[in-house]
């Protein structure tokens, strides 16, 4: 969870969201790390989690990311949990819930939908103060500029 903080710093300083992703494989060495790039991208899509997951795709040569781990800073959204279980991922850990569109127990579970062809594994909480301070930050930020 440190990479994907550290990849989540990286997405404050480019002006995004601080949310960071690793993917690890199945020898627990990293894949890929990725943190949101929607502004600097200008691309809705560019969440953490779906960056992640296509670099670690092409390092694989292959869309199949079977016994993989992702780790994110944030509870998924729907299109990051829906991207999630199409790469047919091990299992998901993320740091801090998101009430407001997590896809993870929060708001969905579209990770523990037995209606689907896969369900990996979801751990939540790991050092779920350290990734709920630096979104607070942000926002604090954000809220700070738009009143002056």
């Amino acid at each position: 969870m440190q990479a994907a903080l550290t990849e989540a710093r990286h997405a404050q300083a480019s002006g995004d969201v601080p949310v960071g992703a690793v993917v690890l494989g199945n020898d627990d060495g990293v894949l890929a790390r990725a943190h949101n790039c929607r502004e600097i991208d200008h691309d809705p899509t560019a969440h953490a989690e779906i960056v992640a997951l296509r670099a670690a795709a092409s390092a694989q040569n292959s869309w199949h990311l079977d016994g993989a781990t992702v780790v994110v800073t944030l509870e998924p959204c729907a299109m990051c949990a829906g991207a999630l279980v199409l790469a047919r991922v091990a299992r998901v850990v993320y740091g801090t819930p998101d009430p407001k569109a997590g896809a993870a127990g929060s708001l969905w579970d579209l990770l523990r939908d037995r209606r689907l062809n896969h369900r990996p594994e979801v751990i939540g909480g790991v050092l779920a103060d350290s990734c709920a301070t630096i979104l607070d930050e942000f926002f604090d930020a954000q809220r700070d500029h738009e009143s002056q």
